[in-house]
């Protein structure tokens, strides 16, 4: 069933970064549309040139006034996007952090047997950078903001396969209710998308993914596998207005799958 979302311009004149848009399948793309249907100018990332043909489509689809190289290993390209996000507009009312990556030979390792490298660079890459864009983006939040970042049910049960990204996503929801905790009293936001399973090119990299995505539709009580349009109308919602009083939450959109034992 297509969704026709939302049906209020909730975002309208609002200041928005978005990070992690792969392609347009992507969840953070998803999440773009979402954002721009509601109203929100939006600053967009790419990865790096390889990523320009697969992203910058996005870019446009969503009018982006911001368009960027923001490779999160990279020295100082946050620092820049943030520098001119200040420059353009003057302030930033919310981000939405949609970046995750682990290793081949780790992700597909057991976590006994991960490297310290590779756990180190999946924290780095996964978790800390969402502590830098909160830092960069805190002063440009002087009336309050929303930020929202991407963890999986996998941070809080063992799901196969999914192996060193479990305890990450567990350290990234840690993140998370720290930040809001810490970031409140400023009435800036912070809330985790917990979504189910969906066909992206990151998901790609968890070996039998086809089979993660039949057991969340055959278990999951509404029996269907959620889309990025579903996780986008959630991060819209949690990004204006009226989710001024929610923060610190992992926001679940899997259809119902979290509550089946």
């Amino acid at each position: 069933m297509a969704i026709d979302h939302p049906a209020l311009n909730i975002l309208q004149g609002k200041k928005g970064l978005v990070v992690g848009i792969a392609n347009e399948n992507s969840i953070a793309a998803g999440c773009a549309h979402a954002f721009r249907r509601a109203g929100a100018s939006l600053a967009v990332s790419y990865l790096n040139e390889k990523a320009i043909p697969w992203v910058e489509p996005v870019a446009r689809a969503v009018d982006a006034e911001i368009f960027m190289a923001l490779d999160v290993e990279a020295p100082r390209q946050m620092e820049a996007m943030y520098a001119e996000i200040e420059r353009r507009w003057g302030r930033l009312d919310f981000l939405l952090h949609a970046v995750a990556f682990a290793p081949k030979d780790d992700l597909h390792g057991r976590v006994v047997d991960c490297s310290m490298d590779g756990f180190a660079r999946a924290m780095d890459v996964s978790v800390h950078s969402f502590i830098r864009m909160a830092r960069l983006a805190e002063p440009l939040m002087t009336e309050g903001g929303a930020m929202l970042t991407i963890s999986y049910y996998g941070a809080e049960k063992v799901v196969d396969h999914y192996n060193v990204m479990g305890p990450v996503k567990a350290a990234l929801q840690a993140v998370t209710r720290s930040m809001a905790a810490e970031l409140g009293p400023k009435g800036i936001r912070v809330n985790a998308l917990s979504p189910g399973p969906i066909a992206t090119r990151a998901a790609s990299g968890i070996r039998n993914f086809d089979a993660l995505m039949d057991e969340a539709r055959a278990r999951a009580p509404q029996h269907h596998l959620v889309t990025i349009e579903d996780v986008g109308a959630m991060a819209a919602c949690l990004a204006s207005p009226y989710a001024r009083s929610v923060t610190g939450n992992i926001a679940y959109i899997d259809a119902g799958y979290h509550v089946m034992a």
